[in-house]
């Protein structure tokens, strides 16, 4: 049985988790951490790390990037895995992950569903047949009026994902409207929606002469995100320090 402590338990996604692990008979969450108490839950919340005094074998994390310096000290104090789905971190931020990842396991990743990390593969794949056929690349992301980030962590790792095939030669092109020239064929555009509660929307357009080829992915409710991170959970339990991914658990 794995032990997981909850990081942002009283948000939406951290109450999605709990309910899915409720129904996993191979997990289950031991604490919470939540700067909100006042939710009724199955195990104990705290409002700080300092204040958890709870063992667990790994931490899922979809808090505030505010706090995830304060979950990669009691990570390391602890020596427990962790993995880090919040986004909209700092550069300095991700320069200290990498750097304490090589003392405990952390796995990052800026989308936890198992379908958007097969995409990326995929999308390799088809990268290699039609760029260098000259089909121009564009990725179109749609996200509910909520979301603070944009484009998303995730358009950023499909348009990372391509342009590693290309030993990152691509440069990404957010805003048109600011150049009004031709489109570079060393380019990858990103178009971003913002509207009503869209839970995620990903499009990814090979173009070329006389024909369109349309790779999407459309997340119909956040539960997608959280059955992805208690599948990452169990998979980084136990294991040695290093940074890992999606890709990882997908193998």
């Amino acid at each position: 049985m794995i032990k997981i402590i909850m990081h942002g338990c009283n948000g939406h996604m951290g109450q999605v988790i709990s309910e899915i692990v409720k129904n996993d008979e191979s997990s289950t969450i031991v604490a919470g951490i939540d700067l909100n108490t006042e939710r009724k839950n199955d195990y104990p919340v705290f409002q700080s790390f300092s204040e958890c005094d709870i063992d667990a074998d790994v931490i899922i994390d979809f808090a505030s990037a505010k706090a995830t310096d304060s979950l990669l000290d009691f990570c390391l104090q602890k020596s427990i895995p962790v993995v880090l789905c919040t986004t909209g971190l700092s550069n300095q931020q991700i320069e200290r992950i990498e750097k304490e990842s090589k003392k405990v396991a952390i796995l990052k990743s800026a989308n936890m569903s198992l379908g958007i990390n097969t995409l990326l593969k995929l999308l390799q794949d088809a990268a290699k047949v039609f760029v260098p056929a000259g089909y121009d690349v564009e990725i179109i992301e749609k996200h509910h009026n909520q979301k603070i980030d944009a484009p998303s962590g995730t358009a950023l790792a499909l348009a990372d994902s391509i342009n590693e095939v290309f030993d990152n030669e691509y440069v990404y092109k957010y805003d048109r409207t600011l150049e009004r020239e031709k489109r570079d064929k060393k380019e990858i555009g990103m178009s971003v929606v913002r509207g009503g509660t869209i839970v995620g929307e990903h499009e990814v357009i090979f173009a070329g002469t006389d024909e369109v080829i349309e790779i999407k992915h459309t997340a119909y409710s956040k539960a997608v995100f959280g059955k992805g991170a208690v599948e990452a959970a169990k998979f980084l339990a136990g294991k040695a320090p290093g940074l890992y991914n999606m890709s990882d658990v997908i193998k």
